[in-house]
């Protein structure tokens, strides 16, 4: 397996692809998380999900220690597969993520996304330590019960929370380690998506992710907390698929270009 093969999962083919989406997983989390949503914009966009190590096929790899760094290593592997209009899209940790590799594309002159989706994500300048990652291994299970979005039977499996527990507590130390000033902008427009039940993230953060770009964006608010994408599938699948469709018909318009009074709307 090639190192670029190692980085990236495709679940549905995509032979004639309008662009391509890539998904960045939340902490702990895994490429095949993002399975449904390759199926429902395939074969109109192909999705790639990013395979972080330290999980699943990757179990046997360390766990990489800081979201810079993990940015660096998909930087280091993405530029073949942008040849293309591409978006990113990035859930919670994966937020961050995504935008830390949009920057080093565009700080290296190569091809970036022309869109990021940020999802149940704190804006970058808005990243604090909450203490997860310190947490002994019973409130890290505490905690995963708490958020949501993990099978009920890993959590009652010791062999398997065991390979889980690893990998999510080093992506807790590397989001709640991780925070960029303010000024810290890319170019792309940001389409920030938060559910209003999530106490992790709030209309705060929405204002200061379209501080984060030099090109405005927009909001979208959902039910469903932290790991809405679950349980609103359907409509995330149409406001990516939407946003994709209006930006390559030069329809999308950001609301606001200077990023400074963005507010979440419905």
């Amino acid at each position: 397996m090639s190192a670029q093969d190692l980085w990236f999962r495709r679940y549905q083919p995509a032979h004639a692809p309008r662009a391509t989406l890539f998904c960045f997983p939340h902490a702990g989390g895994s490429a095949s998380y993002f399975h449904p949503m390759c199926k429902a914009l395939a074969p109109e966009f192909d999705v790639l999900a990013v395979q972080y190590p330290g999980r699943q096929d990757r179990f046997g790899e360390p766990p990489i220690p800081t979201v810079d760094a993990l940015a660096d290593a998909i930087h280091a592997e993405i530029t073949p597969h942008m040849a293309g209009p591409a978006a990113f899209f990035g859930h919670s940790m994966g937020s961050a993520v995504a935008f830390e590799v949009a920057r080093r594309l565009e700080r290296d002159g190569h091809p970036a996304p022309a869109l990021l989706f940020a999802s149940g994500g704190r804006a970058p300048s808005r990243v604090h330590d909450d203490g997860v990652h310190r947490l002994g291994d019973a409130g890290l299970i505490a905690q995963l019960r708490a958020m949501g979005g993990t099978d009920a039977r890993v959590l009652m499996d010791p062999d398997l929370l065991e390979l889980v527990l690893p990998p999510l507590r080093n992506d807790y130390r590397a989001i709640e380690t991780y925070r960029r000033e303010p000024d810290a902008r890319i170019d792309a427009p940001i389409v920030v998506m938060i559910a209003t039940d999530d106490p992790r993230t709030g209309p705060e953060d929405v204002r200061a992710w379209h501080g984060h770009t030099t090109a405005g964006g927009t909001s979208h608010l959902f039910q469903g907390g932290h790991f809405y994408l679950e349980s609103q599938g359907a409509r995330v699948a149409e406001v990516i698929g939407g946003t994709l469709r209006d930006h390559l018909a030069g329809r999308y318009r950001p609301e606001d270009p200077t990023g400074r009074d963005a507010s979440p709307h419905p």
